[in-house]
């Protein structure tokens, strides 16, 4: 073993941690030692609320550490336009470009047969409850990444509320095929909310 076994333990926490390698976690984990016996209480704490406090909004599906999120709860968001997402990773990107003014709805997933994930796995019943609660002039944004999985979920939401009297529209393609919304850029994302098209 090249380090002792509590510096060991906390490089191999490191590397559980997405896009952390080797080399990083051994960075991050002597980067503690560093710290003051206050801040790494500080530190260990953050991580612990983390796991202990955040859970999904009940309405949307973001997370939250209260029962109903931020975005579900303000009053001056317009409660008819709902931008349908498939993770909470969107909602941070779409927030990022401050210019969205409506709400979300977080699938936390996508239709996926071949991976046995079908309507009834994902939070699509609870986008068909919202909207029957809201008027006619409800709008529902699909901004899913352009994949198969993507595709097949924009069709089935379109499919459940083409007799309803709901306009559906979806994001631009001016987003890149086969691209994940978590790395687009905001001006890109910005101008595909702006040009989305009703399907």
């Amino acid at each position: 073993m090249l380090y002792p076994k509590s510096l060991e333990d906390a490089i191999n926490s490191f590397k559980k941690l997405p896009g952390v390698g080797e080399k990083s976690a051994e960075r991050y984990a002597l980067s503690l030692l560093d710290l003051d016996e206050k801040e790494i209480e500080d530190f260990s704490k953050s991580v612990k609320e983390v796991k202990e406090n955040i859970k999904t909004c009940r309405i949307c599906g973001h997370l939250t550490d209260k029962d109903i999120c931020n975005i579900c709860s303000d009053k001056n968001r317009n409660d008819n336009l709902i931008c349908v997402v498939e993770d909470y990773k969107s909602v941070f990107m779409f927030e990022k470009t401050g210019t969205f003014n409506g709400k979300y709805h977080v699938l936390n997933g996508l239709i996926s047969p071949i991976d046995g994930i079908y309507p009834e796995d994902i939070n699509i019943s609870g986008l068909v409850d919202r909207i029957g609660k809201n008027n006619d002039d409800a709008e529902i944004i699909i901004a899913l990444k352009p994949t198969i999985e993507g595709e097949t979920t924009t069709l089935y939401i379109k499919k459940i509320f083409e007799k309803k009297n709901i306009k559906v529209s979806r994001l631009s393609y001016g987003i890149p095929i086969g691209v994940d919304i978590d790395y687009i850029d905001s001006l890109t994302l910005d101008r595909a909310l702006v040009d989305r098209k009703e399907i």
